[in-house]
C-alpha cells in the first residue's frame, strides 16, 4: 500500500483491527475473572491481561505482534482486509478473536 488513497485504507483496515481485538478481548472477558487492558496509539496496541501480553506494531499495511512469551509473528493487511503471516491468510475477525482469545485464556 505506497499511495494515498492506500495509507488511508491502511489506516482505516488498522482502526477496524484494533477495534475487532478490543471487541473480542471484552466478550472473552465476560466469561473469565479478567478484563484486559488496551492502550492504543495511530500505530501500536498493547493488551494486558494479568501477566499477558500482546503487543502489536502497525506501519501503513505492515506490522508485527509479539506476546510476553516472546512468540512472535510479522503480518500484513490487505485492500480486503485480511491478515496474511508467513503466507497464510486469514479473515481479519478471525486474527483478531485467535490473538484476543489467546492472550484472555
Amino acid at each position: 500500500m505506497s499511495s494515498q488513497a492506500d495509507a488511508a485504507v491502511a489506516r482505516e483496515l488498522w482502526a477496524s483491527f484494533i477495534s475487532l481485538i478490543r471487541s473480542y478481548t471484552a466478550a472473552h472477558g465476560l466469561n473469565g475473572s479478567r478484563q484486559a487492558v488496551l492502550e492504543v496509539s495511530e500505530d501500536h496496541l498493547l493488551v494486558r491481561a494479568g501477566d499477558r501480553l500482546l503487543t502489536v506494531r502497525f506501519d501503513g499495511g505492515r506490522g508485527s505482534w509479539k506476546r510476553e512469551s516472546g512468540a512472535a509473528a510479522e503480518f500484513t493487511l490487505d485492500e480486503h482486509g485480511r491478515v496474511i503471516v508467513n503466507g497464510e491468510t486469514e479473515e481479519m475477525d478471525m486474527a483478531a478473536e485467535r490473538l484476543a482469545r489467546e492472550i484472555m485464556r
